[in-house]
């Protein structure tokens, strides 16, 4: 669940950017979407604390909350004045995926519905509850301790658009048969498929994109 968040463009950025590995960073660079993985902030100080996550559902939301209302990034939104939950920003839905997110079923209820059809087809379900789909991201998740897949040069054609992949220690995102550099700003021009890389998105979310589930890029992805 989001809450439209913002931050003065003048302000000291926050850490609160998350790459596709799921590291979160200080960087001013605006965002599409919100998120979190629990309360992992101190309001006192809007810092982090040394945790990542205090819950298996890492969900990516809306930067607009259905029903209005605005929060202070990092601040005290929580009831009776606590920490509430730690606004986390991504780049695009490519990137929030791969860092091992899953749609909001409360502010994204749409998009939540098509990720837990294909999460269920591509996995072999019959169904998939948030809580099973978020065990098994968990297990998966780079930030988290998954360990990445290696890909040959021929398995690199395998993975369907919107997987994120690395290479040369930087992430790139696979579209259209050509590797987009990932920034913080958006993408970079189009590049042939490197020889060799590593899977960044958790392969349960790779199986879900492969079943048909069409997430959201940033506009530098055209």
């Amino acid at each position: 669940m989001a809450a439209p968040s913002r931050e003065r463009e003048d302000a000291v950025p926050l850490q609160n950017r998350v790459d596709p590995f799921g590291a979160i960073h200080a960087t001013p660079e605006r965002a599409l979407f919100t998120g979190n993985r629990g309360v992992i902030h101190d309001p006192a100080t809007k810092t982090l604390l040394s945790r990542r996550w205090t819950t298996k559902a890492w969900i990516v939301c809306a930067l607009a909350h259905p029903g209005g209302g605005r929060r202070e990034p990092m601040g005290r939104n929580g009831p009776a004045g606590g920490a509430g939950w730690t606004e986390l920003f991504f780049l695009d839905e490519v990137t929030a995926l791969a860092a091992g997110h899953r749609p909001c079923f409360y502010c994204r209820r749409a998009a939540a519905l098509s990720f837990r059809a294909c999460f269920a087809a591509g996995n072999g379900m019959a169904a998939a509850s948030a809580p099973a789909m978020d065990d098994i991201l968990h297990r998966q998740r780079l930030a988290a301790g998954g360990t990445a897949r290696t890909l040959s040069r021929a398995g690199l054609a395998a993975p369907p658009d919107g997987a994120v992949i690395e290479a040369g220690g930087l992430a790139h995102a696979l579209r259209r048969g050509r590797a987009l550099p990932w920034r913080f700003c958006g993408y970079g021009d189009p590049q042939p498929l490197p020889a060799g890389a590593r899977l960044v998105t958790p392969p349960a979310t790779v199986a879900a994109l492969a079943a048909g589930f069409e997430p959201v890029w940033h506009p530098s992805a055209t």
